[in-house]
């Protein structure tokens, strides 16, 4: 069982900058790939990145390219989402997924635990 919880949303102006942060439980976490996915009022949940049980391979959403960051450390059983260059489009729900394949993937249905989400607003 792998509990998690996010920290580090919030409100920011476009062109700002936020840290999400997902801490895990669980003394398996270095084997999990890890996620982060947002839902927007009224819209799908969608995936945004993810990161490998190593560290070594990341996925982006094309969208966010350039922008964000995905990076994990197991001694301290997180991982964190820096975002640059915020938009108005990345207002949404950011959740922390955990995959038990250890790969990293942008299908929502192949994660096996989720957090509860933090609130992210980019105002224009």
């Amino acid at each position: 069982q792998v509990q998690l919880v996010e920290s580090g949303g919030g409100l920011v102006q476009a062109g700002g900058s936020l840290t999400l942060s997902c801490a895990a439980s669980g003394r398996t976490f270095s084997s999990y790939a890890m996620g982060w996915f947002r839902q927007a009022p009224g819209k799908k949940r969608e995936f945004v990145a993810a990161i490998g049980w190593s560290g070594r391979r990341t996925y982006y959403l094309d969208s966010v390219k350039g922008r964000f960051t995905i990076s994990r450390d197991n001694a301290k059983n997180t991982v964190s989402l820096q975002m640059n260059s915020l938009k108005p489009e990345d207002t949404a729900v950011y959740y922390c997924a955990a995959d038990n394949s250890g790969s990293p993937s942008y299908q929502t249905a192949t994660y096996d635990y989720w957090g509860q989400g933090t609130q992210v607003t980019v105002s224009s």
